[in-house]
């Protein structure tokens, strides 16, 4: 999963001017020519595409026979963009899709079914759940790219001058949090108000947004109305932060923690390049990473995020042929692990787990985390569950909602992409 990306919105709507459709007649492509597919990369157009835009060229100097034509979306503006491009048939001809856009996409045919196709020749070197998460009605409809959790990254220099220990429970970190503030001057945490951040919270409860195999709408169950009661208990008290509500929120929060402004945040595997450029972690060793703190039922745990590479179902037969040669590359254990150690992101295949990728304190520190991911309901809509609360926490947060008028906000929005769950 990746949030607050910083790109361009305006560089990025110029190259997607710029860049038609794959896979269509106007890609460009000479009938004696190679094929020319357009992939749109939703990673940090910092800190992750150049690594992207150096295996594209490798790619294409293995393969003569076809030509990438490389765009970097802003994740925040993806999912629309290619949505609203597959409905009038000029998608590109391959999406890096977050996993949750991935069974969406499907159920309305804009991915191919990639069982059996070059994409997926080795399918049994992928994690099982991370192949069980891209699909949809029994058929693969991705191949997982890059995988990721969210966990408590803390800085262990200031927790260990304040003489405490890395909390288990959400009441372990608000003690903590009082204790660096007192011994340190620090604030000890500084929550998000975003919903994919707080849905931990949820899990310690052993409850979240829906219930998918009953069909019924759990985000204002009493489990849920205690999950996010501990959210918002954690924006108020001695070292713990106020809410931001501003739209530069996941910055402010970011940038505080890698200069050594706050000891302790919720964060994902995309920002361990970010962690090291910081001054409170110019030494990789002072980075903390451990399971999200365990709610009252004694359950912690965070989603399991990340993306597949999805190859788009209106493309011709060549440009799907060339989109899945380009996949299967992509996707290889020799490119995982080139990405794994330019980007410190995780592998979804075993054997991308090299000795050298292992030797990463940000990787090993997320891959133990990994065990304890929530895998997502089987449900298209999954994901866009979280736009509500993404609309109502901020106003929680920030005093204009009380908690309970703001969840049954949210449950109306909510039963509005999924009219057949109950409440």
């Amino acid at each position: 999963m990746r949030r607050g990306i910083a790109a361009s919105a305006l560089v990025a709507s110029l190259a997607l001017a710029a860049t038609a459709c794959g896979g269509g007649s106007d890609s460009g492509d000479k009938a004696d020519g190679p094929v020319t597919i357009t992939w749109w990369d939703t990673s940090n157009a910092t800190n992750e595409a150049p690594t992207y835009q150096a295996l594209v060229k490798k790619f294409e100097a293995a393969n003569k026979d076809v030509k990438v034509k490389y765009v970097n979306v802003p994740f925040d503006q993806a999912q629309n963009k290619f949505d609203t491009a597959a409905g009038s048939k000029g998608a590109p001809d391959i999406l890096r899709s977050e996993v949750g856009w991935t069974p969406a996409f499907a159920k309305k045919g804009y991915f191919l079914p990639l069982d059996g196709t070059e994409a997926l020749a080795d399918q049994a070197k992928f994690k099982t759940n991370l192949i069980e998460q891209a699909k949809y009605e029994g058929k693969t409809y991705g191949v997982p790219f890059v995988t990721d959790t969210l966990a408590l990254v803390y800085n262990k220099a200031l927790f260990e001058k304040a003489g405490v220990e890395a909390p288990q429970t959400w009441d372990e970190l608000k003690k903590a949090a009082a204790t660096i503030k007192a011994k340190t001057g620090v604030d000890g945490y500084w929550g998000s108000t975003q919903a994919y951040y707080a849905q931990s919270f949820l899990y310690g409860e052993g409850t979240d947004t829906v219930d998918a195999a009953a069909k019924k709408i759990t985000v204002n169950s009493p489990e849920a109305k205690k999950a996010y009661g501990t959210w918002l208990d954690l924006f108020d008290g001695k070292g713990l932060h106020k809410a931001d509500t501003t739209a530069d929120a996941y910055a402010h929060i970011q940038d505080a923690f890698v200069n050594g402004k706050v000891a302790a945040i919720i964060q994902g595997p995309w920002e361990i390049t970010n962690f090291y450029k910081g001054s409170a972690f110019k030494d990789k060793a002072n980075l903390g990473i451990t399971t999200v703190p365990a709610g009252s039922s004694g359950k912690a745990g965070a989603p399991t995020g990340g993306h597949n590479l999805s190859v788009y179902a209106g493309s011709d037969e060549a440009h799907q042929k060339a989109a899945l040669k380009f996949v299967n590359f992509m996707t290889s254990a020799k490119a995982q692990e080139t990405i794994a150690l330019k980007n410190s992101t995780l592998p979804t295949r075993d054997d991308a787990y090299t000795a050298q990728v292992k030797a990463d304190p940000g990787i090993a520190g997320y891959g133990v985390v990994l065990a304890a991911a929530q895998p997502r309901p089987a449900l298209p809509e999954y994901s866009s569950l979280w736009g509500p609360l993404d609309t109502e926490l901020p106003a929680i947060a920030g005093g204009k909602k009380s908690l309970d008028k703001g969840l049954s906000s949210a449950e109306t929005s909510i039963a509005k992409l999924v009219p057949d769950f109950s409440k």
